[in-house]
This record gives C-alpha cells, structure tokens and sequence, in this order.
C-alpha cells in the first residue's frame, strides 16, 4: 500500500522517496522505513563535494564521501553481533570478511567509501574506537568492516581525499531515526542503471508468534545497465532508454552494491549468513544481474543474543533462535527492503556533473508521476 507516514515519503532535508510518486511494495516498513529501525542502530554521513571542470589529481573535482554505520550504541560498540557475509560476485572489497566467516560475528562499526579509500575508512575508524572507547583495544586487536564501490566517473578518486576526520566525523554524527539518501556519505559519486544513485535504506516488520521483530536494510547502489532496470515489475530500462531525459556521458561498465542487512530478531551466524544470501534477490528485483566488474557483497547482522556474543570465557553461553523452518518471513523482509533501498537511492536524488563535466541524470521525477499514478507527497 502506499504509506502515509511523512518519514515513508521523503527523507529529513525533503527530498522524496520512492513511496512518493506511488510505488506500492509487498510487507509493512517500520516507523522510518529505514535500517535505523533496528533498536540502536545509527547511521552517519560525511560528504565531500568541490570543484568543477577538468580533472587534476589531487585537487578534483571531488564528488566522494564515507557512510558510517554503528550496529550497537557507542558505549558497546566492542560487544559483537552475529553475522554472515555473501558474495554474489567478488569483484570488490569488504575488509573483516574472514573473520566473520570463521567466527559468525564482528565488533566495531561498519563504514562504506570509494574504492581507493577504503583502508582509510578502515584505519579511521580504529583511530576514533581508540579515542571513544579506548578500553576496547587496550588489550587486544580490531577488525573493522570497510567496504566500497567505485566512484571514479564524478570523483577524483586517485586524489585520496577522504581524510580520518572524514571519518571520525561521520561516525560522531550517526543517529538513529530517519535518516539522508542519494547523493551523501559514501554513496555521493555512484551511480545505478545510468542514473544518479547512491545510500538509500528501507525496513519491514516481521511478526513472529506473538512477537515482533524489524529487518532493516543500506545499499551503496553503484551497479545495473538502463536497459535492465525494473521498478515493481516494471521493465522500465527499455522505456527510459527511448525516453529523453538528458543523455548521461558515456562511461565505461564499473559496477558495484554492498547491502547491509540488519535484525533484532534472534537468528544464529549461519541464518544471518542465509540472509545475506537473499540480499541479492532484493537486487535482482531491480534488475541487477551481477556482471562480471560487479561487487555485489553482502553483510547481514543481528542485535540480538548479546550476551552470547560476547561468548565469556569458562561458561557455557546460550543464544536463543528463531528455528530455520520459521525463518522466511525473515528471508521476504530482506528482499524487499534491499529492493525498496536502492529505489529510494534513485529517486532521493538529482542530476550531478563531476570531473571532466562527466554528467549523470536523475531519475526522471515526471516520468515515475506519469508511470505509478500519484502526486509527490500525497
């Protein structure tokens, strides 16, 4: 059904969201429709935009930024989750991966960038986990998630100019509630199906005997051709393709999504890995098929369980867990929220020019009026 909530229809600077123009999607979004509906988790931006024209590295045109992502409140930021990772097509980065595989979890916040800053968004992130809560590396090691996609067509990425108090910055100001999509954090320079993408974000609710519990969904949407763009079930591509609306310059294929995927619900390592498997349904919905320069990688977590997590020593630790034969309600709130995320990544968005007046549309705004049926903000 199409929400009513103003927090469904457009983010907190205004701009709208896919649920906007009329787009009716499958489950019930928490209050903020938003991977923040998860209980403690927060979500911070730093974006980074300067310069016009040509290109000199080192100095832009620079479309590029970093998203921060807490999956605990600050002050127990070291207490592990559960998780699992999945990737759908390797050709990218997301650093901690193997030690989540090995122990179904990771502490610390998770950030995402461009691809030539990662380890920045890595290392600054130990940097400010030193200065905001010292005691959780005093006396062992940290393994943050960083992650990325590439920006290079708008960004001077070989420029390096994401800074650790880029860093430092978006992790300070992450919050709960409802939160900024397209154009910022990480996902400023991205772009998805040939337009202006970027950070979109979107959550379901899941009642479970009695129980109620959230899946919240991020995506860093950097991937997908025009011609295979599909909204709702819409095969959209070949129709925008005919349709003006203002040629984008030619790029060449350089793909990529990393989707976060989060739960209070109390599901175990290998179902949190099973919903990250689904993440790329939610992707597919859209019409991303995983090609070959695609980075299709995807971490999912759970809140839930933390005293198991932190697994003490000389004590038998108990988790409870939804049984997997219960579990695909879970699986459809996944796919829905990625699918709606990286909606609400194209429409939260307007057209940008980045280096060498590399120019990127958004997604046309009259044409979903035309297509969907409903007036902005109705």
């Amino acid at each position: 059904m199409i929400s009513g909530n103003p927090h469904h229809q457009t983010t907190p600077s205004g701009k709208p969201r896919a649920r906007a123009f009329g787009l009716r999607f499958d489950g019930t979004p928490g209050p903020f429709n938003a991977i923040t509906d998860v209980a403690g988790v927060a979500v911070g931006y730093s974006t980074l935009i300067s310069g016009e024209g040509a290109l000199v590295v080192g100095e832009g045109p620079v479309r590029t930024g970093v998203t921060a992502i807490l999956p605990r409140p600050r002050a127990e930021l070291a207490t592990p989750v559960f998780a699992g990772i999945f990737s759908q097509n390797g050709n990218g980065e997301l650093t901690g991966s193997h030690i989540i595989e090995e122990t179904g979890a990771f502490n610390f916040p998770i950030t995402i960038t461009n691809t030539h800053s990662c380890g920045v968004s890595r290392d600054g992130t130990l940097r400010w986990m030193q200065r905001v809560l010292p005691a959780a590396l005093d006396s062992g090691w940290g393994l943050p998630v960083a992650a990325e996609t590439y920006d290079g067509f708008l960004n001077d990425i070989n420029g390096h100019h994401l800074r650790f108090e880029h860093v430092a910055a978006a992790l300070d100001g992450a919050t709960s509630g409802s939160i900024e999509e397209g154009s910022v954090g990480g996902g400023t320079g991205m772009i998805a199906f040939g337009f202006k993408a970027g950070s979109g974000t979107a959550s379901r609710l899941v009642e479970w005997h009695g129980r109620h519990y959230t899946v919240g969904a991020f995506v860093q949407a950097n991937f997908g051709k025009r011609s295979n763009f599909t909204i709702r079930g819409l095969r959209a591509g070949p129709d925008l393709v005919e349709t003006p609306i203002g040629e984008s310059t030619p790029r060449a294929e350089k793909s990529s999504i990393i989707g976060i995927v989060a739960t209070d619900a109390p599901l175990l390592p290998h179902q949190m890995k099973r919903l990250a498997r689904r993440a790329p349904l939610g992707v597919a919905m859209t019409g991303g098929f995983g090609y070959h320069s695609s980075g299709d990688i995807f971490l999912a977590f759970s809140t839930a369980n933390r005293e198991a997590a932190l697994a003490r020593p000389s004590r038998i630790a108990s988790a409870d867990f939804i049984p997997d034969t219960d579990i695909d309600p879970f699986f459809d709130a996944v796919i829905g929220s990625v699918e709606e995320a990286i909606l609400n990544a194209l429409v939260a968005n307007d057209d940008m020019t980045g280096r060498d007046a590399n120019f990127v549309p958004a997604l046309p705004k009259a044409w979903l009026k035309s297509k969907f049926g409903a007036r902005q903000g109705k």
